[in-house]
C-alpha cells in the first residue's frame, strides 16, 4: 500500500526472498537486487522463529538491522501459501511505530462505532450514506421493513427530507472546499418519528483515500436536543422580559406577546382578551359567554389564515369542554370540536360569521390563561402545524412563563389605560369649550395630549368673558403629569378666573398668582413626577374691544404670536417673567393696540420645542428656531380672512404635530379679535357738578331709543342717576360716562378716585347708602376695576327692546 510504509516479501522454501513490493528500500535501507535470494533471518532477528506466526492472527515484533549497523523495530505477519510454485510464505513488515498508528487509528474507528453515545456517519464521495453506529431501521418509519434498505442510503430515508437536504448542503461544501466544518447545529428530525424534535450538534471531515483523492465525509454527531430547548426558552423569556409591557399600551403589549412567540415556539398565536380590559376596567372570570375580541395575531407563513378568527374580530366562547374556565395555566390539546364561536353582534359579526378560533388543519393546540392581581384578563392560543411537532409539557411550562410576565405588562397597561382616562376625562372637563365667538373676538382652542407613558400634563386654555365687553386670553400648564398636575391645574385655573373677575391688571393677576402657588407648594409637599404649582407657566393677556388696547404679562412662556393682515407674523413685545411659585422678580405688562382683524396665536413651547426623538428618516432634524420660523411660515399663510380660528389651529398641528404624539401636552388658542362699531359705543364726560345728572339721564335715554332700547330706559336712568351723583359727591371730577350695546347693555361711570364702592344693606336710621344697593337690584352684575386714572363702575342689564 503505497504511502502505508507497508513492505510485503514473497519468500521460497527456505525463506530466501524471492519478490518484494515497492517501498523495501525505505524500509530496510538495501534496494530489492540486494535482498532476493538472501534468506529474510539474515536481515530480521526476531526473539522466535518467523515461521511460527503463518496461519495466526497475532503479530511478532523484530529487529531490522540496516547497512548502517542500526536496528529499527518492526512487526512481521506471515500467511502460508498453499501449493505454490517456490513461494511458501508471504511476510508483511512495517515499521513498529507505523503499525502502532494505525492500530490505534483502527481502535478508534472500532470504538466510535461500537457506541451510541457519540453518533458517526461516514458518507461516501456521492454522500450516501456508508456506515453508522446505529442500525438503519433505527431511522425508519416504525414497522416499515429494513431488510430491502441495505447500505448505503441516501439521507433523506433516514431523516426528515428537509432537515436531510440541509445537512446534505452542509456535507457538499465540506467536499468541494476539503475544510472541516466544526459544531454546527442542525434539525435532524428522524424519519420514524418526524413530529419529535432532534438537533444535533455536528463537525463534519472530508475523508482522503490518498494522493489527494477524496473518497468521502465523515460525521460525528451529538443529540444537544435538551440544550437547544434550554437556550431556546432562555431566549425566549429574554425577548419577553425584553419586549413585553414596555409600551404601557394594551394592544402594541398583546402584539409583542405574539411576535415574540413566533415563529420560534409556535407556527401561529392569538391573544384573546377580554373587552372590559380594552376599556381599562377590571375583567370578571374568562368563561362562556363573556365578550372577547381578538387583540393580536400573528402568522409564521405571514398571512393570516382565512378560515380563523381575524384581529380586531369580537366574539363569545359558547362551550369549551376541552378548555374549561380557562383554571389552568395551560391547557395542551383542546379539542377543536368543542369549540364554538358566537358573535357579539355589530360589524365584527361579519368577520367572524363562519370561522374558528383556530386553524382547521391538523396541528397541537395550547391555550394560556392570561392572569394577573386575581383578575382573567384573556387567553393565547398557541397553534403548531404538524411538521412543526406537537407541544409538550416542557413548552407548556415555557408558555406560562411568557404568559405570566405578558399578564402583569398588560394589566399595567389595563391600569394605565383607566388612569389616563380618569385623567383625561378631568382634563377636558376643565378645560373651556373650544370655540367661542364673542362680539370682541373669534376664538378656538386645541388641546393635544401627551403621547408618552408618563400621561397627561396640566396645560390648559381659557377664554374668560370680562367687564365692559372686554375678554381674557389664558394659556398655562403645570409641571409635571398625571391625575396631580391635573388637579393642580385645575386649581390655578378656578384662581385665574377669579381674579379675572376682580379685573385686575395682567401683571398684578400673575403676582395674586404667583402668591397662590407658593402657599399650594407649602401646604402640599411636591411629590416624585409632580412639582405642584411650582414651576408653573401662564400667558394672560386682556383685549379691549372699544378702544382696540390689549395688555399682556407672562409668566415662564413665550409671548403669543401676533398677526396683523397682510404683515409678517412677529411675537409680541413682552418680555416674560418668571415662573410662578418662585417669589422672584415682578412681572412685565406690555401694552399694544391690535387693529380689527388681527389674529393672536398662543401656543405651548412643545409645540416648537427641539424634537427629543430621532428624526424621521430623510428629514434632518430641526431646531427651535427653525420650528417656529415654520410656525411663522403656517400663520402667514393661513391668517386670511377666510381661514377660521379653527382651521388655523388645526393648519399648526398639522405642520409641527403631524403624529399628535407630543412629548408633553401642547394647548393652542387662537384668537381674531374685532373692534365693536362706532355706533353700538356712546361716550360723555361732565364736570363735578350736580346739575349735569339730569344732562346725562336725557342723554341716555335719547341713546336708548336710537337703538331700540326704550325698555331698558328707566332702570338705566335710575342706575345713571346713583353712580353720578355718588362719583360727583364723593370723587370729584371729570365724570366720564359710557354706553356699550353688547350681548347686554353696559353703562360705565369713571373718576378720578381709586375709592372702591362696598355694598351694605342700609339701616333705616341711615340718611343715605341706598343708592349702591338700588343699582344691584336694577343691574344683572355690577362691579368696578381700577384703572390708570382711578376707577370705574360698570353694571350690565339684559336687552329689552329685542
Amino acid at each position: 500500500m503505497p504511502g502505508s510504509g507497508l513492505v510485503v516479501l514473497v519468500l521460497g522454501v527456505d525463506g530466501e526472498v524471492l519478490a518484494t513490493t515497492p517501498g523495501t528500500e525505505g524500509l530496510t535501507g538495501r534496494p530489492p537486487s540486494r535482498l532476493h535470494g538472501r534468506p529474510l533471518d539474515e536481515v530480521v532477528h526476531a526473539p522466535a522463529p518467523w515461521q511460527t506466526l503463518a496461519g495466526r492472527s497475532d503479530s511478532l515484533t523484530a529487529e531490522l538491522t540496516r547497512p548502517d549497523g542500526r536496528t529499527t523495530r518492526v512487526r512481521l505477519d506471515v500467511l502460508a501459501v498453499p501449493d505454490g510454485e517456490g513461494a511458501r510464505h508471504v511476510v508483511m513488515m512495517a515499521a513498529e511505530s507505523a503499525a502502532r498508528r494505525e492500530d490505534e487509528d483502527d481502535a478508534v474507528v472500532r470504538s466510535l462505532f461500537a457506541q451510541a453515545n457519540i453518533g458517526m456517519v461516514i458518507h461516501d464521495a456521492e454522500l450516501r450514506v456508508t456506515r453508522l453506529n446505529m442500525p438503519p431501521g433505527a431511522f425508519l418509519p416504525q414497522g416499515e421493513p429494513t431488510v430491502d434498505r441495505p447500505l448505503p442510503q441516501p439521507l433523506d430515508e433516514l431523516l426528515v427530507p428537509e432537515d436531510a437536504h440541509a445537512i446534505v448542503e452542509r456535507l457538499r461544501d465540506v467536499a468541494a472546499s476539503g475544510e472541516p466544518q466544526v459544531n454546527y447545529e442542525q434539525s435532524a428530525r428522524l424519519k420514524r418519528t418526524p413530529d419529535r424534535e432532534r438537533v444535533l450538534s455536528l463537525s463534519s471531515l472530508p475523508l482522503d483515500g490518498g494522493r489527494g483523492q477524496l473518497i468521502g465525509v465523515v460525521s460525528v454527531f451529538a443529540d444537544v436536543t435538551e440544550q437547544h430547548r434550554s437556550r431556546r426558552r432562555v431566549a425566549l423569556l429574554h425577548s419577553a422580559a425584553q419586549r413585553i409591557g414596555v409600551s404601557l399600551d394594551v394592544a402594541r403589549d398583546a402584539d409583542e406577546l405574539a411576535r415574540v412567540l413566533v415563529p420560534d415556539f409556535a407556527d401561529l398565536v392569538a391573544v384573546d382578551l377580554a373587552e372590559a380590559v380594552l376599556e381599562g376596567d377590571e375583567p370578571g372570570q374568562v368563561t362562556f359567554g363573556v365578550p372577547m375580541r381578538r387583540v393580536a395575531g400573528v402568522s409564521a407563513r405571514g398571512r393570516w389564515p382565512d378560515e380563523v378568527i381575524p384581529v380586531g374580530a369580537s366574539f363569545r366562547v359558547e362551550h369549551a369542554r376541552g378548555i374549561g374556565r380557562y383554571e389552568r395555566p395551560a391547557t395542551l390539546e383542546p379539542r377543536r370540536e368543542d369549540l364554538w364561536v358566537r358573535t357579539t353582534g355589530g360589524a365584527s359579526a361579519i368577520a367572524v360569521e363562519g370561522r374558528s378560533l383556530v386553524p382547521p388543519e391538523p396541528g397541537s393546540l395550547m391555550v394560556v390563561s392570561l392572569r394577573a392581581r386575581g383578575l382573567a384578563l384573556g387567553v393565547v392560543a398557541l397553534w403548531r402545524y404538524s411538521r412543526s411537532g406537537p407541544f409538550e409539557r416542557e413548552d407548556a411550562d415555557t408558555a406560562e412563563e411568557v404568559g405570566s410576565r405578558a399578564s402583569l405588562g398588560l394589566d399595567n397597561a389595563r391600569r394605565y389605560l383607566r388612569e389616563r382616562r380618569t385623567v383625561e376625562t378631568l382634563q377636558r372637563n376643565l378645560l373651556p369649550q373650544p370655540v367661542f365667538d364673542l362680539k370682541a373676538a373669534q376664538t378656538s382652542g386645541s388641546y393635544l395630549p401627551a403621547g408618552t407613558a408618563a400621561g397627561l400634563g396640566g396645560t390648559w386654555y381659557d377664554v374668560i368673558p370680562l367687564s365692559s365687553a372686554r375678554v381674557a386670553f389664558v394659556v398655562g400648564d403645570v409641571a409635571g403629569h398625571g391625575l396631580a398636575a391635573t388637579a393642580t391645574m385645575g386649581r390655578l385655573r378656578t384662581a385665574v378666573q377669579t381674579l379675572a373677575d376682580l379685573d385686575l391688571a395682567p401683571d398684578e393677576l400673575l403676582t395674586r398668582l404667583d402668591d397662590l402657588a407658593i402657599r399650594l407648594a407649602d401646604a402640599e409637599p411636591p411629590v416624585e413626577g409632580n412639582a405642584g404649582a411650582v414651576g408653573a407657566t401662564c400667558l394672560y393677556c386682556v383685549y379691549d374691544p372699544v378702544t382696540g388696547e390689549c395688555e399682556m404679562a407672562a409668566a415662564g412662556r413665550q409671548p403669543p404670536m401676533i398677526v396683523v393682515p397682510g404683515e409678517r407674523p412677529e411675537p409680541a413685545p413682552l418680555k416674560p417673567g418668571p415662573v410662578l411659585g418662585v417669589g422672584a422678580a415682578p412681572f412685565e405688562l406690555a401694552r399694544l393696540r391690535l387693529a380689527p382683524g388681527s389674529t393672536l396665536v398662543m401656543f405651548s413651547d412643545e409645540l416648537v420645542a427641539e424634537p427629543t426623538g430621532e428624526p424621521r428618516q430623510g428629514a434632518p432634524a430641526e431646531t427651535s428656531e427653525q420650528r417656529l420660523e415654520r410656525l411663522r411660515d403656517v400663520l402667514a399663510a393661513h391668517c386670511g380672512a377666510k381661514s377660521s380660528p379653527a382651521e388655523i389651529g388645526q393648519a399648526m398641528l398639522d405642520a409641527l404635530q403631524p403624529a399628535r404624539s407630543p412629548a408633553n401636552d401642547v394647548a393652542l388658542l387662537v384668537a381674531r379679535v374685532q373692534a365693536l362699531p362706532d355706533g353700538m359705543v356712546a361716550s360723555w364726560e361732565y364736570p363735578a357738578d350736580p346739575a349735569v345728572v339730569g344732562e346725562a339721564r336725557v342723554a341716555v335715554t335719547r341713546r336708548l331709543t336710537e337703538w331700540g332700547l326704550a325698555a331698558n330706559a328707566f332702570p338705566t336712568e335710575l342706575i345713571v342717576s346713583e353712580l353720578v351723583t355718588n362719583a360727583i359727591r364723593w370723587a370729584g371730577g371729570p365724570v366720564g360716562l359710557r354706553l356699550i350695546r353688547d350681548e347686554t347693555l353696559i353703562v360705565e361711570v369713571s373718576d378720578p378716585s381709586e375709592t372702591q364702592p362696598h355694598l351694605r344693606s342700609p339701616r333705616s336710621t341711615d340718611e343715605g347708602g341706598r343708592g349702591l344697593f338700588l343699582v344691584a337690584q336694577l343691574a344683572h352684575r355690577w362691579g368696578s376695576r381700577y384703572t390708570p386714572s382711578g376707577k370705574t363702575i360698570w353694571t350690565e342689564q339684559p336687552l329689552e327692546g329685542e
